[in-house]
């Protein structure tokens, strides 16, 4: 039986943070490809520090010509992503900062295998789903992502023209009887302007959002708070730090209360299962609580390159199943063809849908109309059922 009565903790970080900055760059360079070709092959990788932006990698367009024309681009795809973002400080400006294309041609070894439906690599990889919060996410990193995205709407609206881009949330919940009920401590690092602000002036700005994101009773007389701890906090993105793509990927998953593969998301085409088979774990892993098979489940998948089928699938309720782990392991297979091609089509992720996903979680999100967030819909939870 697992534990009931505890305190974990989950982080996010912001769009602006110098590994967002990476990641956003690295998925709209996948973007582009994929608005060009359905079957694109990107595997685009993206640093970032003071005044310099490098992206490296592989890509492979059928239309060599269209290629080079890509190519071409890449510096605009680039400074359009910062500029979004918000970034226009002097050491880290959109429209000045150098930008490095160092993209080549996918190699042809890497292309055998995926031209024949394989996996793009080896690996493993992990869904899952709690019943904690409607989005069916652990409730910790659900709520560290909320504050997030609340902050950067009001930055970005011009509603609150203090806060800059770079910023950290870390939420602490208590939980009882296997359910969170208490705040035990909020922890907010944001960026900004020069003038010289202390820890409760920014404070007073970011707890009213805070607490309209929270639910009614979560922060009590007893939360901590730790709002820009350390003070002032002007230099920040990747002139404070350097980024790197697929540096985040606890923040982007299950802010560790799940197990993950090891394997980033941004940048990576849908043949590269580490990204499209984890889509379609938490895809799986949701539709098993939706349709209230279990509380909470954890989904592997395995997979080796070249190779079609999944080796392995592994599921477990944790103790809250209403019907035997294995029994679903058995039904999955009969619901999803869990190939790479058939995640692709099932999901549909030959689309140019992923830079939404690289800041604020790849899961937890609504399913959008033009097929973003595919792997978030439960309309797999009755014949789920059925197979069982």
């Amino acid at each position: 039986m697992s534990r009931q009565n505890y305190t974990f903790t989950s982080e996010s970080v912001s769009e602006g943070h110098p590994d967002k900055v990476c990641d956003r760059i690295s998925d709209a360079v996948l973007d582009a490809f994929l608005a060009e070709e359905a079957n694109a092959r990107v595997a685009c990788e993206t640093f970032a520090t003071t005044n310099m932006v490098v992206i490296g990698g592989e890509v492979g367009l059928a239309d060599q010509t269209r290629l080079a024309e890509k190519m071409d681009l890449i510096a605009d795809i680039a400074r359009a992503c910062i500029r979004d973002i918000g970034y226009e400080q002097d050491k880290f400006h959109w429209n000045t900062c150098q930008v490095q294309n160092l993209l080549h041609e996918q190699s042809a070894h890497i292309a055998q295998g995926v031209d024949r439906d394989g996996a793009g690599d080896q690996g493993i990889m992990f869904g899952y789903a709690t019943d904690e919060t409607d989005a069916l996410m652990p409730a910790p990193i659900q709520y560290s992502h909320a504050i997030l995205r609340r902050l950067a709407e009001v930055r970005k609206s011009g509603q609150e023209p203090t806060l800059r881009p770079d910023a950290k949330s870390q939420v602490s919940l208590r939980y009882e009887d296997g359910k969170p009920v208490e705040v035990t401590s909020i922890v907010l690092s944001t960026q900004h302007s020069e003038e010289s602000q202390t820890s409760d002036d920014i404070r007073a700005i970011v707890e009213p959002y805070i607490r309209e994101v929270l639910p009614e009773g979560f922060l009590t007389e007893k939360t901590e708070w730790w709002v820009n701890p350390t003070g002032t906090f002007v230099i920040g993105g990747p002139d404070g730090d350097a980024g790197l793509t697929g540096r985040k990927i606890i923040v982007d998953t299950y802010g560790g209360a799940a197990p993950h593969g090891g394997g980033a998301f941004s940048g990576k085409d849908p043949t590269k299962v580490d990204r499209s088979a984890a889509y379609a774990a938490r895809y799986l892993a949701k539709n098993v609580v939706a349709a209230g098979l279990a509380q909470r489940c954890t989904l592997q998948l395995s997979y080796a390159i070249g190779v079609a089928r999944p080796l392995s699938i592994y599921v477990d309720t944790h103790g809250t199943g209403e019907i035997e782990p294995a029994a679903i392991e058995r039904a999955i297979p009969k619901v999803m063809d869990l190939t790479p091609r058939g995640i692709r089509e099932h999901l549909s992720l030959n689309r140019p849908i992923y830079q939404r996903t690289a800041a604020y979680g790849h899961f937890g999100r609504a399913p959008e109309e033009d097929g973003g967030f595919s792997w978030e819909r439960t309309d797999l939870a009755e014949a789920l059922k059925k197979a069982l």
